[in-house]
Protein backbone atom coordinates (compact mmCIF):
# COMPACT_ATOMS: atom_id res chain seq x y z
CA UNK A 1 0.00 0.00 0.00
CA UNK A 2 1.19 3.36 -1.15
CA UNK A 3 2.11 6.14 1.36
CA UNK A 4 -1.03 7.94 -0.88
CA UNK A 5 -3.28 5.44 -0.47
CA UNK A 6 -2.61 5.37 3.77
CA UNK A 7 -3.60 9.41 3.42
CA UNK A 8 -6.48 8.69 1.68
CA UNK A 9 -7.36 6.23 4.42
CA UNK A 10 -6.80 8.86 7.13
CA UNK A 11 -8.66 11.71 5.67
CA UNK A 12 -11.44 9.65 4.62
CA UNK A 13 -11.57 8.18 8.03
CA UNK A 14 -11.73 11.63 9.69
CA UNK A 15 -14.51 12.97 6.77
CA UNK A 16 -16.84 10.37 7.76
CA UNK A 17 -17.93 11.43 11.07
CA UNK A 18 -21.36 12.48 11.61
CA UNK A 19 -23.15 15.43 11.73
CA UNK A 20 -24.32 14.24 15.04
CA UNK A 21 -21.25 13.31 16.32
CA UNK A 22 -19.58 16.88 15.12
CA UNK A 23 -22.37 18.48 16.97
CA UNK A 24 -21.73 16.55 20.51
CA UNK A 25 -18.06 17.71 19.88
CA UNK A 26 -18.73 21.20 19.45
CA UNK A 27 -21.22 21.12 22.39
CA UNK A 28 -19.13 19.47 24.83
CA UNK A 29 -16.12 21.93 23.68
CA UNK A 30 -18.56 25.23 24.43
CA UNK A 31 -19.51 23.08 27.35
CA UNK A 32 -15.52 22.90 28.68
CA UNK A 33 -14.83 26.43 27.61
CA UNK A 34 -17.92 28.34 29.62
CA UNK A 35 -17.36 26.04 32.75
CA UNK A 36 -14.10 27.18 32.62
CA UNK A 37 -14.61 30.94 32.21
CA UNK A 38 -17.46 30.92 35.38
CA UNK A 39 -14.06 29.12 37.29
CA UNK A 40 -11.62 32.06 36.37
CA UNK A 41 -14.69 34.90 37.38
CA UNK A 42 -14.18 34.36 40.96
CA UNK A 43 -10.68 33.90 40.78
CA UNK A 44 -10.04 36.80 38.64
CA UNK A 45 -12.43 39.28 40.95
CA UNK A 46 -10.43 38.08 43.80
CA UNK A 47 -6.83 38.89 42.18
CA UNK A 48 -8.70 42.35 41.37
CA UNK A 49 -9.67 43.28 44.89
CA UNK A 50 -6.59 42.16 46.03
CA UNK A 51 -4.04 43.99 43.60
CA UNK A 52 -6.62 47.64 43.52
CA UNK A 53 -6.61 47.47 47.33
CA UNK A 54 -3.37 45.81 48.72
CA UNK A 55 -0.56 47.42 46.40
CA UNK A 56 -0.89 50.56 47.55
CA UNK A 57 0.46 49.56 51.46
CA UNK A 58 3.06 47.48 49.96
CA UNK A 59 4.84 50.13 47.34
CA UNK A 60 6.07 52.00 50.53
CA UNK A 61 9.74 50.99 51.79
CA UNK A 62 8.69 51.11 55.48
CA UNK A 63 6.24 48.39 54.40
CA UNK A 64 8.82 45.98 53.88
CA UNK A 65 11.69 47.28 56.05
CA UNK A 66 9.83 48.37 59.33
CA UNK A 67 7.73 47.14 61.92
CA UNK A 68 4.08 48.32 63.84
CA UNK A 69 6.09 48.68 66.48
CA UNK A 70 4.89 52.43 68.57
CA UNK A 71 2.38 52.50 65.62
CA UNK A 72 -1.35 52.24 66.58
CA UNK A 73 -3.19 50.37 64.22
CA UNK A 74 -5.52 53.11 63.77
CA UNK A 75 -2.75 55.41 62.42
CA UNK A 76 -1.11 55.79 59.43
CA UNK A 77 2.35 54.11 58.39
CA UNK A 78 4.61 51.36 59.59
CA UNK A 79 5.24 48.34 57.85
CA UNK A 80 4.84 44.22 58.24
CA UNK A 81 8.37 43.24 58.24
CA UNK A 82 7.68 42.34 61.83
CA UNK A 83 5.04 39.70 60.42
CA UNK A 84 6.95 38.78 57.33
CA UNK A 85 9.81 37.79 59.43
CA UNK A 86 7.08 35.18 61.20
CA UNK A 87 5.47 33.88 58.82
CA UNK A 88 9.10 33.40 56.77
CA UNK A 89 10.28 31.58 59.95
CA UNK A 90 7.33 29.52 60.75
CA UNK A 91 7.31 28.32 57.61
CA UNK A 92 10.65 27.38 57.54
CA UNK A 93 10.52 25.08 60.70
CA UNK A 94 7.78 23.54 59.32
CA UNK A 95 9.30 22.69 56.16
CA UNK A 96 12.49 21.40 57.26
CA UNK A 97 10.43 19.00 59.26
CA UNK A 98 7.73 17.86 56.78
CA UNK A 99 9.51 17.67 53.64
CA UNK A 100 12.57 15.09 54.77
CA UNK A 101 9.10 12.76 56.56
CA UNK A 102 6.52 13.65 53.40
CA UNK A 103 9.30 12.47 50.55
CA UNK A 104 10.77 9.55 52.65
CA UNK A 105 7.11 8.33 53.60
CA UNK A 106 6.11 8.59 50.12
CA UNK A 107 9.19 6.95 49.11
CA UNK A 108 8.29 3.72 51.69
CA UNK A 109 5.04 3.76 50.30
CA UNK A 110 5.84 3.13 46.81
CA UNK A 111 9.08 1.72 46.95
CA UNK A 112 9.30 -0.57 49.74
CA UNK A 113 6.22 -1.91 51.46
CA UNK A 114 4.36 -3.78 48.72
CA UNK A 115 0.79 -3.72 50.87
CA UNK A 116 2.10 -5.10 54.08
CA UNK A 117 1.08 -3.93 57.50
CA UNK A 118 2.88 -1.34 58.25
CA UNK A 119 2.14 0.21 55.07
CA UNK A 120 -1.49 0.19 55.17
CA UNK A 121 -1.39 1.46 58.78
CA UNK A 122 0.65 4.57 57.13
CA UNK A 123 -1.69 5.11 54.24
CA UNK A 124 -4.54 5.01 56.58
CA UNK A 125 -3.07 7.47 58.66
CA UNK A 126 -1.76 9.86 56.24
CA UNK A 127 -5.88 9.77 54.95
CA UNK A 128 -6.66 10.71 58.50
CA UNK A 129 -4.61 13.48 58.62
CA UNK A 130 -5.67 14.89 55.00
CA UNK A 131 -9.10 16.04 56.18
CA UNK A 132 -7.93 17.10 59.63
CA UNK A 133 -9.31 21.07 60.47
CA UNK A 134 -6.13 23.49 61.30
CA UNK A 135 -8.31 24.03 64.41
CA UNK A 136 -7.88 20.34 65.70
CA UNK A 137 -3.73 20.32 64.82
CA UNK A 138 -3.73 23.24 66.81
CA UNK A 139 -5.57 22.17 69.94
CA UNK A 140 -3.55 18.64 69.69
CA UNK A 141 -0.38 20.48 69.39
CA UNK A 142 -1.67 22.77 72.23
CA UNK A 143 -2.41 20.17 74.34
CA UNK A 144 0.95 18.29 74.32
CA UNK A 145 3.22 20.85 73.53
CA UNK A 146 1.85 23.28 76.26
CA UNK A 147 -0.01 21.77 78.55
CA UNK A 148 1.78 18.48 78.71
CA UNK A 149 5.46 19.19 78.46
CA UNK A 150 5.14 22.67 79.88
CA UNK A 151 6.43 24.93 76.69
CA UNK A 152 4.88 28.80 76.21
CA UNK A 153 3.06 29.56 72.96
CA UNK A 154 5.80 30.25 71.45
CA UNK A 155 6.50 30.27 66.29
CA UNK A 156 7.63 26.79 66.91
CA UNK A 157 4.11 25.35 68.91
CA UNK A 158 2.89 26.93 65.62
CA UNK A 159 5.53 25.43 63.03
CA UNK A 160 4.88 21.84 64.96
CA UNK A 161 0.89 22.56 64.36
CA UNK A 162 1.71 23.03 60.46
CA UNK A 163 3.24 19.98 60.33
CA UNK A 164 0.50 18.09 60.86
CA UNK A 165 -1.15 19.45 58.07
CA UNK A 166 1.48 19.79 55.48
CA UNK A 167 2.92 16.48 55.84
CA UNK A 168 -0.59 14.44 54.34
CA UNK A 169 0.02 16.86 51.57
CA UNK A 170 3.58 16.28 50.61
CA UNK A 171 3.30 12.37 50.90
CA UNK A 172 -0.12 12.29 48.78
CA UNK A 173 1.88 14.35 45.81
CA UNK A 174 5.10 12.38 45.89
CA UNK A 175 3.48 9.46 46.08
CA UNK A 176 1.29 10.25 43.15
CA UNK A 177 4.23 11.48 41.44
CA UNK A 178 6.70 8.43 42.17
CA UNK A 179 4.23 6.09 40.89
CA UNK A 180 3.62 7.68 37.59
CA UNK A 181 7.89 6.81 37.17
CA UNK A 182 7.63 4.11 34.47
CA UNK A 183 8.65 0.70 35.84
CA UNK A 184 11.25 0.17 32.75
CA UNK A 185 12.76 2.52 34.43
CA UNK A 186 13.41 0.89 37.32
CA UNK A 187 14.16 -2.57 35.53
CA UNK A 188 16.67 -0.85 33.56
CA UNK A 189 18.60 0.33 36.07
CA UNK A 190 18.19 -3.17 38.53
CA UNK A 191 19.47 -5.07 35.24
CA UNK A 192 22.62 -3.28 35.18
CA UNK A 193 23.54 -4.27 38.43
CA UNK A 194 22.12 -0.55 40.29
CA UNK A 195 21.21 -1.00 43.90
CA UNK A 196 17.82 -0.34 44.79
CA UNK A 197 18.51 2.69 46.69
CA UNK A 198 20.71 4.21 43.91
CA UNK A 199 17.59 3.68 41.55
CA UNK A 200 15.23 5.83 43.77
CA UNK A 201 18.31 8.53 44.42
CA UNK A 202 19.27 8.26 41.30
CA UNK A 203 16.78 7.99 38.54
CA UNK A 204 12.70 7.76 40.16
CA UNK A 205 13.64 11.03 42.41
CA UNK A 206 15.02 12.64 39.36
CA UNK A 207 12.13 11.78 37.03
CA UNK A 208 9.47 13.18 39.25
CA UNK A 209 11.42 15.83 40.51
CA UNK A 210 9.22 18.39 39.28
CA UNK A 211 5.86 17.32 40.26
CA UNK A 212 7.36 16.53 43.71
CA UNK A 213 8.07 20.19 44.16
CA UNK A 214 4.81 21.95 42.60
CA UNK A 215 3.09 19.84 45.20
CA UNK A 216 5.56 21.06 48.35
CA UNK A 217 4.69 24.59 47.32
CA UNK A 218 1.32 23.58 47.17
CA UNK A 219 1.51 22.36 50.77
CA UNK A 220 3.74 25.81 51.79
CA UNK A 221 0.90 27.53 50.03
CA UNK A 222 -1.77 26.22 52.26
CA UNK A 223 -0.05 26.16 55.68
CA UNK A 224 1.14 29.92 55.13
CA UNK A 225 -2.26 30.92 55.18
CA UNK A 226 -3.39 29.08 57.96
CA UNK A 227 -4.89 31.09 60.62
CA UNK A 228 -6.32 28.70 63.70
CA UNK A 229 -2.83 27.61 64.94
CA UNK A 230 -1.46 31.49 65.28
CA UNK A 231 -4.92 32.51 66.90
CA UNK A 232 -4.08 29.57 69.79
CA UNK A 233 -0.24 28.69 70.02
CA UNK A 234 1.01 32.10 69.60
CA UNK A 235 0.79 35.58 70.67
CA UNK A 236 0.58 38.78 69.19
CA UNK A 237 3.08 40.97 68.93
CA UNK A 238 4.13 44.53 67.06
CA UNK A 239 7.75 43.73 66.90
CA UNK A 240 10.18 41.54 65.37
CA UNK A 241 11.21 38.48 67.00
CA UNK A 242 13.27 36.30 65.32
CA UNK A 243 13.46 33.49 68.12
CA UNK A 244 10.17 31.02 67.45
CA UNK A 245 10.96 29.82 70.82
CA UNK A 246 10.17 32.44 73.16
CA UNK A 247 7.74 35.09 72.82
CA UNK A 248 4.84 36.00 71.21
CA UNK A 249 5.87 35.85 67.33
CA UNK A 250 3.44 37.51 64.76
CA UNK A 251 2.86 36.43 61.25
CA UNK A 252 1.03 37.95 58.19
CA UNK A 253 -2.03 35.73 58.59
CA UNK A 254 -1.98 36.59 62.68
CA UNK A 255 -1.38 40.59 61.57
CA UNK A 256 -5.22 40.26 59.83
CA UNK A 257 -7.07 39.29 62.01
CA UNK A 258 -5.36 41.88 64.14
CA UNK A 259 -6.13 44.28 62.11
CA UNK A 260 -9.66 42.91 61.30
CA UNK A 261 -10.30 43.07 65.36
CA UNK A 262 -9.02 46.39 65.33
CA UNK A 263 -11.89 48.59 63.60
CA UNK A 264 -12.34 49.91 59.87
CA UNK A 265 -10.60 53.05 60.24
CA UNK A 266 -9.17 53.69 56.53
CA UNK A 267 -5.29 52.95 57.80
CA UNK A 268 -6.51 49.37 59.52
CA UNK A 269 -8.19 48.43 56.22
CA UNK A 270 -5.27 49.05 54.32
CA UNK A 271 -3.13 47.39 56.17
CA UNK A 272 -5.18 44.28 56.56
CA UNK A 273 -5.26 44.33 52.95
CA UNK A 274 -1.68 45.06 52.46
CA UNK A 275 -1.12 41.76 54.30
CA UNK A 276 -3.27 39.89 52.17
CA UNK A 277 -1.73 41.57 49.05
CA UNK A 278 1.95 40.11 50.86
CA UNK A 279 0.94 36.91 51.60
CA UNK A 280 -0.14 36.17 48.04
CA UNK A 281 3.37 37.50 46.69
CA UNK A 282 5.25 35.66 49.04
CA UNK A 283 3.46 32.47 47.70
CA UNK A 284 3.91 33.44 44.25
CA UNK A 285 7.60 34.15 44.24
CA UNK A 286 8.06 30.79 46.14
CA UNK A 287 6.39 29.22 43.43
CA UNK A 288 7.92 31.01 40.62
CA UNK A 289 11.41 30.10 42.44
CA UNK A 290 10.48 26.56 42.79
CA UNK A 291 9.48 25.85 39.23
CA UNK A 292 12.71 27.45 38.30
CA UNK A 293 14.26 25.14 40.49
CA UNK A 294 12.35 21.99 39.14
CA UNK A 295 13.10 22.97 35.67
CA UNK A 296 16.93 23.19 36.13
CA UNK A 297 17.39 20.16 37.91
CA UNK A 298 14.72 17.94 36.98
CA UNK A 299 15.42 14.85 34.11
CA UNK A 300 15.11 16.64 30.84
CA UNK A 301 13.43 14.01 28.43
Amino acid sequence: MTNANITEIKSSAFTDISAARKSTNTVATTLVYATMGLAMIPLVWVLFVLISRGLGPVLSADWWTSSQFKIMYTQPGGGALHAIIGTLVQTAICSLISIPIGVFTAVYLVEYANGNRLGRITTFMVDILTGVPSIVAALFVYSMWIVLFGFERSGMAVSLALVLLMVPVIVRNTEEMLRIVPQDLREASYALGVPKWKTIVRIVLPTSLSGIITGIMLAIARVMGESAPVLILVGSTQVINWDPFSGPQSSLPLMMVDMYKAGTADAVVDKLWGAAFTLVLIIAVLNIAARFISAKFSVKR
